[in-house]
């Protein structure tokens, strides 16, 4: 695996946007390795997947600690630990709070199924069908304290189609989000996004 900034992967089931990371991860000069996966829970099944590629990977059960401070602490020490540079979420369904935020403020990032603002938090493709929207996708954000409202990296658009329920459309912007998300993490780990001032901001690294 290439070197570059020692990345952790955060996810709580099947980890579909880590299998794109990970494969993203091994071409020659990509400035992220995949050092790293963590989850919240211990059956999720995109720890053995992880563990099947060779990552490193920990479980830490949310539900055995007392309170979201103690897990939040807890994990963030297994990342510490492992030298972990840049965090990604992947389908990681616990809300931060500000604590673990501001621990790694400009170093965490996220994929959310819409086109941000639109359609923060879950049901995105029922929002957007129930909003007769034209066009629907996926951005990469930094993470900020406010839920889905971090600065965008990167976004991706896929048409809605007249006939679309909730799952194909679902299935078409998961292709984009396994696209643009690659590409939002290398942007990140060489240095060339950047978040400044409340704002993602593009750098000649």
């Amino acid at each position: 695996m290439s070197a570059g900034k020692r990345t952790a992967i955060l996810i709580s089931g099947r980890g579909s946007n880590m299998l794109s990371l990970l494969e993203a991860a091994r071409a020659p000069g990509y400035p992220a390795q995949i050092t790293l996966v963590l989850s919240n829970r211990p059956d999720a099944a995109g720890l053995a997947r992880a563990r099947e590629t060779g990552i490193a990977t920990c479980a830490l059960d949310h539900k055995a600690f007392p309170d979201r401070e103690a897990f939040e602490q807890a994990m963030d020490a297994a990342l510490v630990e492992a030298g972990i540079e840049l965090v990604c979420l992947a389908g990681f369904m616990r809300v931060l709070t500000p604590w673990f935020v501001r621990r790694w403020e400009g170093r965490m990032i996220n994929i959310h199924p819409s086109l941000l603002p639109l359609f923060r938090g879950t049901r995105t493709h029922e929002q957007a069908l129930e909003a007769g929207m034209r066009v629907h996708g996926c951005t990469v954000h930094f993470v900020v304290s406010e839920l889905d409202a971090g600065p965008i990296i990167a976004q991706a658009c896929v048409p809605v189609h007249p006939d679309d329920d909730p799952a194909a459309l679902a299935a078409r912007v998961l292709v984009e989000e396994h696209r643009v998300y690659p590409q939002a993490l290398a942007e990140v780990a060489s240095g060339r996004a950047v978040l400044h001032e409340g704002r993602c901001v593009f750098r000649d690294a």
